[in-house]
């Protein structure tokens, strides 16, 4: 053979060999659809890798078979056609996380939309991240308080907990969780340790953008965007995006977590994520299985749900709360997605609309609603006073079902009407108005002690809130002691004491 036939042989398997690695790592789109992407090539690629198209776009490689892989395109598929290069990025999908996105508005890819400037973070995070270990996680007893009267005393959240919201449209299930950021803003500004505040995180998953800015503009009525990060991915945004939304959130907060911080983040709401998933599962052609959901819908949620947790003090004590929105359909708490959320929470608030259609704000039903974590995130001064106001809610409501049809009562059947009413007009409550610690036990003190009995149900609410504020304005003694958190037994009873004695001595404000 020939030198030159040699040389001809060596250069031809080189250009074949590096074909084939130029074959590995950039691929060629066979079929666009619906923000899919059909691919041949990229033989090395990995799962939940990022890719980039011809036109900058990015999508993220979600199924691997045998011939090609399946990629969503986050981003809109109108400059993408068939034929063009795809190349590998050698990334997952990461998220910028730090202090810097507090007070503002995002999109998925961490991109202002608030016009109020670029973001700088110096943190990557990976959005598709593993939850902490058991041996990471301590037990849920810090108390995170809400400022909803309801929700304090009967249905308590703790740090690193996951609750819950469930109930039909128009029920007021956004309303609570913001309630709850407003609140986080009114205690973070009494703390001066930045690693005791709790910073909110708002994922917007699927609402429409007109919804979106209703709730920006109360946080910042509120002056609580300074706390809090809003993610939207809205019903205009491709289903990829409103997919990924919930884990980018997540990311998010866990920053603050695992910084010796605490964080609380809202998923409005997972039925949306739900719908996103299922949609681009069957685009997929992965096969359908109850209520044409996949077969791996749980386990999208779990892996979701599961990565918020309070951290035991070796790995910084910081914590992650969750407080994720269900939308149910006349009431139905036993469709697919909400028994599987509700299997993997500590725990839901339901809220019913026959009681939102009665007035009953926010409309919870005690019956249906659980906190699994109960009273041991709890404070202690509210943990004394509610004890028996739960069985005393129950048993008003059940007797009232009872005696609807019925008008010849006795005295005692009448006074327990009379008295669990009167707990639920106390216990209403308006929207973006949490309550502090101290004014929420003098609430429940003045109503499960009787100091309502003569009054009419319309002054109830005026009566008790002239009546707060007059203790507050002479008891000032009283009052500091209430905002310590973690005041002994006896000190609860030397409370109750004298308080019971200053409302007797001033029982002629009751008479009004």
């Amino acid at each position: 053979m020939k030198i030159y036939d040699v040389i001809d042989n060596i250069s031809r398997k080189i250009k074949e060999e590096n074909c084939k690695s130029l074959f590995k790592e950039i691929g060629y789109i066979t079929k666009v659809s619906d923000g899919i992407a059909i691919i041949i090539g990229l033989e090395n690629v990995e799962l939940n890798e990022i890719i980039e198209f011809q036109d900058k776009t990015r999508g993220i490689v979600f199924s691997i078979e045998e011939n090609n892989i399946r990629a969503v395109i986050l981003g809109k598929d109108k400059n993408i056609k068939a034929g063009e290069k795809v190349r590998r990025t050698y990334d997952n999908f990461k998220i910028g996380v730090g202090k810097e996105l507090l007070g503002r508005v995002i999109n998925c890819f961490g991109e202002p939309i608030d016009n109020k400037g670029i973001i700088k973070t110096n943190v990557n995070k990976n959005v598709d991240a593993e939850a902490p270990s058991i041996t990471k996680r301590d037990n849920v007893k810090e108390p995170l308080q809400t400022g909803i009267k309801i929700i304090d005393s009967l249905i308590p959240i703790g740090r690193g907990q996951r609750e819950l919201i469930i109930g039909d449209r128009q029920t007021g299930k956004t309303s609570i969780t913001i309630d709850a950021i407003i609140n986080q803003k009114k205690i973070n500004d009494k703390i001066k340790n930045h690693k005791n505040k709790v910073y909110c995180i708002y994922v917007a998953i699927g609402q429409k953008n007109s919804s979106v800015a209703k709730i920006i503009k109360k946080l910042e009525e509120m002056d609580s965007l300074k706390y809090s990060i809003i993610v939207v991915a809205s019903a205009a945004d491709p289903v990829p995006l409103q997919f990924y939304a919930p884990y980018i959130g997540c990311s998010i907060a866990e920053y603050f977590r695992d910084n010796e911080m605490h964080s609380l983040i809202i998923y409005d709401d997972l039925s949306k994520h739900a719908i996103a998933y299922r949609q681009m599962s069957l685009l997929l052609r992965r096969p359908p299985g109850r209520e044409a959901y996949p077969g791996d819908i749980f386990y999208i949620h779990s892996k979701l749900l599961e990565r918020s947790a309070k951290l035991s003090k070796n790995f910084g004590g910081g914590s992650l709360t969750a407080l994720p929105i269900i939308e149910t359909q006349n009431g139905d708490v036993s469709s697919y997605i909400a028994t599987n959320i509700i299997s993997i929470t500590d725990g839901q608030i339901f809220l019913e609309s026959e009681l939102f259609r009665k007035g009953v704000k926010p409309a919870i039903n005690i019956g249906l609603s659980v906190s699994r974590i109960g009273s041991a995130a709890q404070t202690k001064i509210i943990k004394n006073i509610s004890s028996s106001l739960k069985l005393e809610l129950a048993q008003y409501r059940e007797m009232e079902s009872f005696t609807q049809f019925g008008s010849d009562l006795d005295k005692d059947t009448k006074n327990l009407l009379d008295h669990g009413r009167k707990l639920t007009i106390m216990l209403n409550q308006k929207a973006c108005s949490p309550l502090s610690l101290e004014d929420q036990f003098l609430y429940l003190f003045i109503a499960t002690n009787g100091y309502l009995k003569n009054i009419e149900d319309s002054k109830i609410e005026n009566f008790i809130k002239d009546l707060v504020e007059k203790i507050k304005e002479d008891q000032n003694l009283l009052i500091e002691e209430l905002k310590n958190e973690e005041i002994s037994g006896s000190n609860i009873k030397d409370i109750n004491i004298k308080l019971k004695k200053y409302l007797n001595e001033n029982i002629k404000i009751n008479k009004k």
